[in-house]
């Protein structure tokens, strides 16, 4: 674990970092991913700061794989551990990055506790704030992440709305309509630079056995499902009953549920799989049938790929995908229901489906946030110290 004197040694011995540019706040390898599109255009013009905040080894070891070379990359290794806590050490060590090399801007994506801690810090050192994937929301107080994707859009100098809706979301919360601008995803860039072609797509399936169409690619992670040993439980049966084989990367949290609750043999029907790099995944989810998740990039995905997607949640910050691309299921029998709806003709769906357009944007998203955010005008005075 770094401590704040770590920090501070290793940002002020990094020769790389030069002032100037925008300075990217992340900590998960979903935003890392999202925001791969704005490293590749920023080039050397930005700063990646990287909390750690997933710290599980079998994940991280993949993150770096996921990201465009930078020279500018500071580490920070603040891992897990309470929710406030955890802000509290991503703050401080995020603040002392910024200390030494402020740059012109701060970028953070979605609704993490990196992302809130960029925000705070960012505001302390007076810094313009922008944030990426704004406007989301799933009006249920019970997650944490709704708060933080408020907190942080009501800080923000500029709001990157992915859609219209986003925007009207923010319009309805008295956020000025001069802070919002309608971008896109970054998703919709970041997975077509990294969906293999159909020919190593094949390959991939080749390698577990599996056939274009005849297998269901299921996610799970999030606390409601994988916390509690009774929807865990549900979730992994409907799956295993499903009648194509499931292909299930198992997410180190859900892996420690399972064991902790002794839940090892409802995995037993399932093709387990260790946590894919990006491009994998995404020839595992472009040739399914159908995908099973809790996860909200995987709902934006679904759109991009044209594959249905049913949503095991109680809320979901991506309406969008509703009727179209995504259904929405409490953790039980109505998964089993909703595959078999999809599997019955899944030709005639991918037939359907690929027409519709994804309501994330037409992939110059990345483009449109780094034209945003380069008029974010400087307005603040120096760095705030506590008095």
């Amino acid at each position: 674990m770094s401590t704040t004197a770590d920090i501070r040694e290793a940002v002020t011995s990094c020769p790389e970092a030069a002032a100037g540019g925008a300075t990217l706040v992340c900590g998960t390898r979903p935003e890392l991913i999202k925001l791969a599109p704005l490293v590749r255009l920023f080039g050397d013009g930005c700063s990646i700061v990287y909390t750690g905040q997933h710290y599980d080894e079998s994940l991280y070891s993949r993150i770096r794989v996921d990201l465009p070379p930078s020279n500018r990359f500071h580490e920070l290794g603040v891992g897990g551990g309470r929710r406030g806590d955890q802000l509290g050490r991503t703050i401080s060590a995020v603040d002392e990055v910024l200390a030494v090399h402020p740059g012109r801007v701060v970028i953070v994506q979605g609704d993490t506790t990196s992302a809130l801690a960029g925000a705070l810090a960012a505001n302390a050192h007076s810094l313009p704030l922008v944030h990426v994937e704004a406007g989301l929301r799933s009006h249920d107080r019970a997650m944490p992440e709704e708060h933080n994707r408020v907190l942080i859009d009501h800080l923000a100098d500029l709001c990157c709305a992915p859609t219209g809706l986003n925007r009207e979301n923010l319009l309805a919360e008295n956020v000025p309509a001069e802070r919002i601008v309608v971008t896109g995803n970054t998703v919709v860039e970041a997975l077509h630079t990294a969906l293999p072609p159909a020919c190593e797509r094949e390959a991939v399936l080749a390698a577990r056995g599996l056939v274009r169409d005849g297998y269901a690619l299921a996610t799970l992670h999030r606390p409601e499902n994988v916390d509690d040993p009774g929807p865990l439980a549900l979730i992994l049966k409907e799956l295993g009953r499903l009648p194509v084989p499931v292909v299930f990367p198992l997410h180190p949290r859900t892996a420690k549920s399972v064991t902790r609750f002794g839940l090892g043999r409802l995995l037993e029907p399932l093709v387990v799989l260790e946590p894919q790099a990006y491009p994998a995944f995404l020839a595992l989810a472009a040739e399914a049938a159908v995908l099973v998740s809790d996860s909200g990039g995987i709902q934006e995905e679904a759109s991009v790929l044209k594959r249905p997607v049913i949503v095991v949640r109680r809320s979901t910050e991506r309406p969008e995908i509703a009727g179209t691309f995504g259904v929405r299921v409490p953790a039980g029998p109505r998964i089993g229901e909703e595959a078999a709806r999809w599997l019955e003709d899944v030709a005639g769906h991918r037939e359907r489906l690929r027409y519709l357009p994804s309501p994330y944007g037409d992939g110059t998203a990345a483009a449109r946030i780094a034209a945003a955010a380069g008029s974010v005008p400087v307005h603040r005075t120096g760095s705030a110290a506590a008095g």
